[in-house]
């Protein structure tokens, strides 16, 4: 303010500065953007040489139609291809859930029993050597986990002098699969394999969307020579698209998973930076439409020594230094929480999938385990029930010559009892047993044959004729009174 003539006070009026941001300085601060990924269904995109050149493909003319009506309300969520799935197997949290349920399916495996009153125990030998020969656990394990990196398994049956007619039917009969025959159970990848006859023309059919033939590396193989897997099944529309496969579990994992990654790595960050620096300086020259090249090399110096151990120098009249920190409370619950929701469509417990135990006092997971192997009993029985009831018949075949139907097998429970557990069963196994007696139901012989046969009695190797002389105890009174 000045004064005048007459010594009256004259105000200056502000002169209002405008921002001129140049679009060189805008890119040069902006942080990069990450862009969403799209999937079409459309025909999957399969390796050189599993299609040969000079294919017919049968019975599929209407499928172009399929695609473009799956196409014809906002679709974006397809197949994701083999290639993308193949990277996804080599992260760990895939790889936790996958190998965690093909672990958990074959864990305790299988045991082969025999029905009517027929000693069949050498054969149940044999037929439990040649499962050990063949690697069958092991084979249904990798299976199990193509089908969840994949979406589909499958295992060929490799039988003796057929290479030549793969592309005809396998019969499970001895004249087709003689004693002897069968080579080996070979796990086969989605991605080398396409369908070559299938039906999409006529929904009564058996063989509607069900190929009856495949291509192996462009070499014909009928369906009945391989087991197919698919643990998660997609409607019809989309099973071309598919490869006639299924949606794996890493697919059905991927939104989740990428949140968690997004979480972590901001938590990461937030960590890393909890303590937000800065300077305050003159920003005039980039304001007013400049490059910005001489603020952006001042914020490069002040990223570049900004710790503890450098030296900051700034400018005592035009600059001025500030920090905030930021609490880190609740982070914890935050990635615990991202965790729970990326193991949610894999329905696997925490303690299983990650070792992550719960917290407070007197928490268990036990409830969570009991449902978790339920859950992998009900799939054994979905998935693997079929395709090991015809190895099992497979192996006869090739062992003895014929089928016999009294041999069958169930699944081991996957819940192991402690030892106190077991002794607590074993003791009400025993007062059973002497209340029976007592009340004339069984006799001492009966109860020791069934005492023999409990392979977890302890007492399975007595000799079950050799009855010692009768002892008259009161099991219900620890302890008794003389006189």
């Amino acid at each position: 303010m000045k004064k005048n003539k007459k010594n009256k006070l004259s105000i200056k009026p502000i002169e209002k500065k405008t921002m001129a941001i140049s679009n060189e300085a805008l890119y040069k601060f902006q942080a990069p953007q990450k862009q969403k990924l799209s999937f079409p269904i459309k025909p999957p995109d399969l390796p050189n040489g599993v299609i040969p050149k000079d294919a017919d493909m049968a019975m599929d003319a209407n499928i172009n139609d399929i695609y473009q009506y799956a196409n014809s309300y906002y679709a974006r969520q397809g197949f994701i291809g083999y290639q993308l799935l193949a990277e996804m197997s080599q992260k760990s949290e895939y790889r936790a859930a996958v190998s965690t349920i093909a672990k958990e399916m074959t864990r305790k495996w299988i045991k082969i029993l025999s029905k009517g009153d027929d000693d069949l125990s050498d054969k149940i030998e044999k037929i439990e050597a040649a499962f050990i020969k063949y690697k069958v656990r092991d084979v249904f394990r990798v299976a199990i986990e193509q089908d969840g990196f994949f979406g589909r398994a499958n295992i060929f049956i490799d039988i003796k002098d057929q290479a030549d007619i793969k592309e005809n039917p396998l019969v499970i009969d001895s004249k087709t699969i003689k004693q002897g025959s069968l080579v080996r159970l070979k796990n086969i990848e989605a991605m080398w394999t396409t369908p070559y006859q299938y039906n999409s023309i006529d929904p009564t059919t058996p063989d509607f969307f069900k190929p009856t033939k495949w291509f192996i590396m462009g070499k014909q193989v009928h369906a009945s020579r391989m087991l197919t897997i698919i643990s998660r099944e997609v409607p019809d529309m989309l099973k071309p698209a598919y490869n006639f496969g299924g949606m794996s579990l890493a697919q059905l994992m991927m939104t989740d998973v990428e949140h968690y990654y997004r979480t972590r790595d901001s938590i990461s960050d937030l960590v890393h930076s909890f303590s937000i620096s800065g300077i305050k300086t003159d920003l005039q020259s980039i304001l007013a439409g400049g490059s910005g090249d001489s603020e952006m090399k001042r914020a490069q110096l002040f990223n570049q020594i900004r710790d503890n151990r450098g030296l900051m120098l700034i400018d005592h009249e035009l600059e001025e230094f500030f920090q905030f920190n930021t609490p880190l409370t609740g982070l914890d619950e935050l990635q615990t929480q991202a965790k729970e929701q990326m193991a949610a469509p894999a329905h696997i417990p925490l303690v299983k999938m990650f070792g992550i135990t719960p917290g407070g006092l007197n928490a268990s997971s036990e409830g969570e385990i009991r449902v978790f192997y339920d859950e992998i009993a009900a799939e054994q029985e979905n998935i693997l029930r079929d395709p090991l009831e015809k190895v099992l018949q497979i192996i006869q075949l090739s062992e003895f010559g014929e089928i016999d139907e009294n041999i069958c097998f169930e699944f081991e429970p996957l819940m192991e009892l402690t030892e106190r557990e077991m002794a607590d069963v074993q003791q009400i196994k025993v007062n059973n047993a002497v209340a029976l007696i007592n009340t004339g139901v069984i006799s001492p012989q009966e109860a020791r044959e069934t005492l023999a046969g409990d392979m977890n009695s302890g007492y399975s190797n007595i000799d079950v004729d050799d009855l010692p002389e009768p002892i008259n105890l009161d099991l219900n009174n620890e302890s008794s009174n003389e006189e």
